[in-house]
């Protein structure tokens, strides 16, 4: 039975987790006399996994899923300045809301629309329940500058692939040359919710992570954990402090901006406030513009901050109108590779013990930070998949989507199809050096004694490449390669013509296709790269994971 009476909504959040520009939210205390602000623990995203590879649940790393529980602490204080709070259920987010319409008096259940295929395929049943209960539902596009939809309707029904087809398709916002509703003067009270066992935003501890130090047994080992907070009024604070350089704004010019910088961040640093909506995508492009309308010039797309804004809501509508986007197999717009599956190269790349100190001063910081550079995110990329290991895209991404507190489905995926030049970009013999790159932006190493320690006494002209150093200069840096930090596990030279090779005879065999290389066809060139490999000298074999940690 439902409880109380009058006109009641329901406001659901996920994302968009902010008062400022959430016409969800606008319109659900429109006429309203209770509003339920919810968000739902989902055990899918939140609960533990003992078994992965790092603290966390098993899609989400302990870094991401405190900076949403910062997210939502900041946003039940922000609704309780305007007279109301944030009630926090656990459970299966689409039951729950299900039960919730079933039992509280809700005559409106207002969302914000979701284009990543586990929110549709759950919003799907809810709205279905809602329509059928006569509920009304209004699920509004406000995370991205434009509706996927439409953009994809404007060019025949299908996505558009290229950046260049996707501006001229998309044009100017329709929305963007009126002010947007930034602040609310008071909301509804909530209403009642009966025998709901309703919590308080939980902590990291409450949910299970009793122990949230990091394992003795990695590499990872410290108290630095990521610099960057959740919540909508860091995200505004740390939008005002940008905006604010109206010369730096001005300039922006990506892909330039220093990856080794790390005291002070070459960039924004707000991809994890728009990845959780705490910052309006749309306010942050109008902020931008009213900069740009103060200067006497400015860079412009595919370069400058709006966009990089345009960037994302591309990968939000080709991902959204791709079957099987985070994938190769069954996605059309994908290349098919025969990425090799050396899962002992693979641990090497995620646990930082590739023997490249760039490559894993990386992913130090991708573990301990959730967060590095955009091209410091190329060179990683490159490295694993095209540039020397061959190791499935898709693995990396598995690895980024679980570390990263920006993980964001489509933008990932994307990134990851692009790097590894799958899809997008097609150029697989501009490769990023792992000892060059880094040392144009960096010559005397300090990003990568920072994050390795136990590189930190090693002469600048050996660090990007110290197993290059005589074996006295080793012992005086309190470092011998092979002991204290591995030896590269290949040889950048040789590695990086392989995979060149390897990437030619797939393109040719996916330009002999048509692109609609059989199962049978990929597997018959992994036989015949193989072989080719084994008919070279077999190296001698470097030490495992498991050999690296026994002598720590």
């Amino acid at each position: 039975m439902a409880f109380g009476s009058g006109s009641g909504s329901l406001m659901w959040f996920r994302k968009g987790l902010r008062i400022h520009d959430n016409p969800a939210l606008q319109y659900a205390s429109r006429s309203s006399d209770v509003l339920y602000p919810v968000f739902v623990i989902d055990p899918h995203y939140m609960k533990p996994d003992p078994n992965s590879f790092s603290h966390g649940s098993s899609r989400a790393g302990l870094n991401r899923i405190r900076f949403l529980l910062e997210s939502l602490v900041d946003l039940d204080s922000n609704l309780k300045k305007l007279g109301s709070r944030l009630l926090v259920l656990k459970g299966d987010p689409g039951e729950v809301l299900i039960r919730c319409l079933k039992q509280w008096d809700v005559k409106r259940l207002c969302f914000e629309y979701d284009t990543e295929p586990y929110y549709q395929a759950m919003d799907a049943k809810v709205k279905e329940f809602a329509t059928a209960a006569g509920i009304e539902v209004f699920s509004p596009v406000s995370h991205t500058l434009f509706n996927p939809a439409d953009i994809i309707q404007k060019n025949g029904g299908k996505p558009p692939l290229t950046y260049q087809s996707f501006l001229k398709l998309a044009g100017q916002p329709s929305w963007a040359s009126s002010p947007l509703t930034t602040t609310l003067s008071s909301l509804p009270p909530v209403g009642d919710f009966g025998n709901f066992e309703i919590c308080d935003v939980p902590t990291v501890q409450e949910l299970g992570y009793a122990d949230i130090a990091q394992d003795e047994l990695t590499p990872f080992r410290g108290d630095e954990l990521t610099p960057f907070r959740g919540g909508e009024s860091e995200a505004l604070k740390r939008l005002r402090e940008s905006i604010s350089n109206k010369e730096w704004v001005a300039n922006f010019e990506k892909p330039k901006g220093d990856p080794s910088a790390f005291l002070k961040p070459a960039t924004t640093v707000l991809s994890p406030y728009l990845k959780f909506g705490c910052l309006s995508s749309r306010y942050f492009y109008q902020c931008l513009q009213d900069v740009y309308k103060k200067v006497k010039k400015h860079t412009s797309p595919p370069v400058s901050l709006v966009g990089q804004l345009l960037w994302r809501d591309f990968f939000y509508t080709v991902a959204f109108g791709t079957p099987n986007f985070d994938r190769m197999k069954g996605n059309r717009i994908c290349k098919q590779i025969p990425w090799n599956e050396n899962e002992e190269l693979l641990v090497a790349w995620r646990e930082a013990r590739t023997g490249y100190p760039w490559i894993d001063a990386i992913m130090v910081q991708l573990h301990k930070w959730g967060w590095m550079h955009h091209l410091a995110r190329h060179c990683v990329a490159c490295f694993l998949t095209r540039g020397d290991l061959f190791v499935h895209w898709e693995k990396g991404r598995d690895i980024f989507e679980r570390l990263l507190i920006d993980s964001d489905w489509a933008i990932n995926n994307g990134n990851w199809l692009w790097l590894s030049c799958s899809s997008f970009f097609y150029q697989y013999n501009r490769i990023y050096s792992p000892i060059s790159f880094g040392k144009k932006y960096d010559p005397n190493g300090n990003y990568i004694r920072h994050f390795l320690p136990v590189l930190k006494d090693m002469p600048k002209e050996y660090i990007y490449e110290p197993w290059t150093a005589p074996l006295s200069i080793q012992k005086k840096a309190k470092c011998i390669i092979g002991k204290d930090y591995p030896k590269p596990v290949v040889s950048h030279d040789s590695a990086s013509k392989e995979c060149k090779s390897r990437m030619g005879e797939a393109y040719a065999l996916n330009q002999k296709s048509n692109g609609s290389v059989s199962e049978e066809e990929l597997n018959s060139l992994r036989r015949k790269l193989e072989q080719d490999q084994n008919q070279q000298v077999k190296p001698k074999r470097q030490k495992t994971m498991t050999d690296w940690l026994k002598t720590e």
